[in-house]
């Protein structure tokens, strides 16, 4: 069964199986067959029988179960439908997942943080414009939540602010203003929270009227560029490595800052950036112009393999299995044997500095941006 080969859930020992979900599913079909083609209503639950309610916690939404199948099938989808049903009918999840959703819908971030979304710019030596300080800049980065709040994660965003100040960018960010895409609240099931958050960030975005939006978080990503569409907000959205890649080739960054003398590296592909929206060879390119050797991972591109994040799992604890999905790809990245694991995405960057913890000797973990902006003066 290719998809449950290619499910991180299932590969580690979890409940889920995304291809005896699909088959339970067609047996309780044809045992019901009449009495649903004769319009009556389902007889049974699909959680509980055609899957376990700890199978439905355990997808990550990577959706790699999608795009492996031969025949169409979405396991995924139907999943985050069951997850809609729990939260918003039956009103049964996770706790943990309260935690995020008050933070979301009180602080407009799942880490509960009340104030300070622009603190991350602190004590820079340039300034970082908000919208209304540069009215007319050309590109608006949205710093996303994990920029804004997590340590780690902000050391990305101050890195690529320096990128395009040092490059002549005119960019601008919506500081206080900015609040979360509501990306954990959609994959965890809390649709209604979800469309709240999209139409408020929508109406922002529409008045602010950015040309050309640039995201360091894959999630904000997808959400900006892909899903708010249904809410009226239609971007030009582009991932961070998308832009260093069109700095370099336009010879907007110094020479210092693709020296052709950097270690062997290899790059995770997070699933909302390669897998969902197609970006796989940016970061590379990008990684080539520092003098990279970039020695790939056996799961890559759109055929990566999951950092555990996804879904909303960064705000649960992971399901019963046999071992953690974020272990089990930082053992991939360091059985290539690179100096440096680059990321694109600040949930894998979490994930995987986690994981650094338990698995000794592995490599360095780095945002893309982060080696750029090392080289700069």
């Amino acid at each position: 069964y290719r998809c449950q080969d290619v499910c991180p859930a299932y590969t580690t020992g979890k409940e889920l199986s995304p291809s005896a979900y699909e088959v339970n599913k067609r047996y309780l079909m044809r045992d019901n067959l009449h009495e649903l083609a004769g319009g009556a209503a389902s007889p049974f639950s699909l959680v509980g029988s055609a899957i376990s309610e700890s199978a439905v916690w355990a997808c990550t939404a990577c959706g790699a179960c999608i795009d492996i199948c031969p025949v169409g099938n979405e396991p995924m989808l139907d999943i985050l439908d069951i997850r809609r049903d729990a939260v918003l009918t039956q009103g049964e999840f996770p706790p943990e997942l309260q935690t995020a959703f008050n933070g979301m819908e009180r602080q407009g971030n799942p880490w509960q943080i009340g104030e300070g979304r622009f603190r991350w710019a602190n004590g820079l030596d340039f300034p970082v414009p908000t919208v209304e300080e540069n009215p007319d800049f050309d590109v608006l980065y949205w710093v996303g939540c994990a920029a804004s709040y997590d340590a780690r994660a902000q050391l990305t965003a101050r890195a690529l602010v320096k990128v395009l100040h040092t490059a002549g960018v005119s960019f601008a960010v919506l500081g206080e203003r900015e609040n979360c895409t509501g990306d954990s609240a959609r994959r965890a099931g809390n649709e209604y929270l979800y469309q709240e958050l999209a139409q408020t960030n929508v109406e922002i975005l529409n008045e602010v009227n950015p040309k050309r939006i640039v995201v360091t978080c894959p999630h904000c990503l997808h959400n900006l560029g892909k899903e708010y569409h249904q809410f009226g907000g239609d971007y030009a959205v582009v991932h961070h490595t998308e832009l260093i890649e069109e700095l370099i080739a336009a010879g907007k960054l110094p020479k210092s800052a693709h020296p052709n003398q950097q270690s062997n590296v290899t790059f995770h592909d997070p699933c909302y950036l390669g897998r969902h929206n197609g970006v796989i060879e940016a970061p590379r390119t990008v990684l080539e112009s520092l003098g990279a050797s970039v020695t790939e991972m056996e799961r890559h591109g759109s055929s990566s393999f999951c950092c555990g994040a996804g879904g909303a799992q960064f705000w649960k604890e992971e399901e019963h299995g046999d071992k953690a999905v974020n272990i089990e790809r930082y053992e991939e990245a360091k059985a290539t044997g690179a100096e440096v694991l680059a990321v694109g995405c600040p949930f894998c960057m979490q994930m995987f500095t986690t994981a650094q913890t338990a698995v000794a000797d592995g490599p360095e973990i780095k945002d893309v941006v982060e080696l750029i902006a090392d080289k700069l003066p």
